[in-house]
């Protein structure tokens, strides 16, 4: 599927969906949309991801084979910014499918449902959950997989990434593993999923659970994307219910280095990270006696290889586990504390 990118005046530090697509999705990006950087290139800011031209506007990408327009950022709240309806309204007019991560449901707006009808497309919101979704029942820990979870000290820590990279690079490695999709970027880039963080409260352990039961038979090690953060003072619930839910046998705890406050919430400092240890494995052992046995630090802030060597080095002597950040060094030194 050939599509464009909807990241405008996020691109890159703000649009974690966008930059998960164009890194792991078999999705081939046309373009990206940021009206902030028009006539300049992805790899200018990211090199390691799939490269595309940057314009402002569906309107620049006339004659251009695009088959969806893909809204690739989501501001606190999921809400739809009306700045983006020019690009939606033509994307739609030229017969592209639309998919949206956002909170607020595209099909659920009366032009853009109505554009979709008369041209043919498909709105696609990957965050409106299923209407049959139930509790859980508990049985998450009986499967024959192993079932690793990624946390993390706060939203944007790099939980989806460390999820996708590990079970890229494991394939890799010979081992049988699958990524449990649980937020929009993920479901985007695996096609399938429950978005955990639009799930009612009640059903969130039961919907991982169900991703957890329906693969847990097929493959040696199953790896969840985890989503929000336990001390969050708006997401802990989420980070909670996916603990309990997928009842975890290994945890990965993920951190941005440098970061000393809950992003969004900077009145809310971080606790240090043993606390997050035994704040995880704590909350963890009434249903399953997980622990945390691999570090995952994002080091995009640091400037060189070798004050990220030096951050890393600090973090796994902390956590005293192996650690990396699965970006910049790979996951090599993890792997074998995961998945032998």
């Amino acid at each position: 599927m050939r599509v464009a990118i909807l990241a405008h005046e996020k691109f890159p530090d703000r649009a974690k969906t966008a930059l998960g697509v164009l890194r792991y999705a078999d999705y081939e990006a046309v373009a990206v949309l940021d009206r902030d950087n028009p006539g300049r290139r992805v790899s200018e800011f990211v090199p390691d991801v799939q490269d595309a031209p940057i314009v402002e506007g569906m309107a620049d990408l006339e004659g251009d084979d695009v088959d969806a327009l893909l809204i690739g950022i989501s501001p606190i709240g999921g809400e739809f910014d009306d700045s983006w309806r020019g690009d939606v309204r033509t994307a739609l007019e030229r017969g592209c499918d639309v998919i949206s991560g956002l909170h607020y449901f595209l099909s659920e707006d009366e032009e853009f449902a109505s554009l979709a009808d008369e041209y043919g497309c498909e709105l696609w919101d990957v965050r409106k959950p299923r209407d049959d979704l139930t509790v859980g029942e508990g049985i998450a820990g009986e499967v024959d997989a192993e079932v690793i979870l990624t946390v993390g000290t706060d939203c944007s820590a790099g939980k989806m990434t460390t999820t996708m990279q590990l079970v890229r690079d494991a394939r890799e490695a010979g081992y049988d593993a699958a990524a449990i999709p649980t937020g929009q970027t993920g479901i985007m880039i695996e096609g399938w999923g429950n978005p955990i963080d639009r799930v009612v409260s009640d059903f969130t352990a039961g919907a991982v659970e169900e991703m957890i039961v329906a693969k847990g038979d097929e493959h040696d090690f199953l790896v969840v994307e985890g989503q929000g953060s336990i001390v969050h003072p708006a997401y802990s619930a989420v980070t909670c219910g996916l603990l309990h839910g997928s009842m975890p046998d290994k945890l990965v705890l993920c951190h941005r280095a440098g970061q000393e406050a809950i992003h969004g919430y900077e009145s809310f400092p971080l606790p240090p990270i043993e606390t997050y240890v035994d704040l995880h494995e704590d909350l963890s052992a009434p249903v399953s006696e997980a622990a945390v046995v691999a570090g995952a630090l994002n080091t995009a802030d640091l400037d060189g290889d070798e004050a990220a060597r030096r951050a890393l080095d600090d973090y796994a002597e902390t956590l005293g586990t192996p650690a990396t950040d699965v970006v910049r060094f790979g996951t090599d030194a993890v792997l074998e504390a995961l998945f032998e």
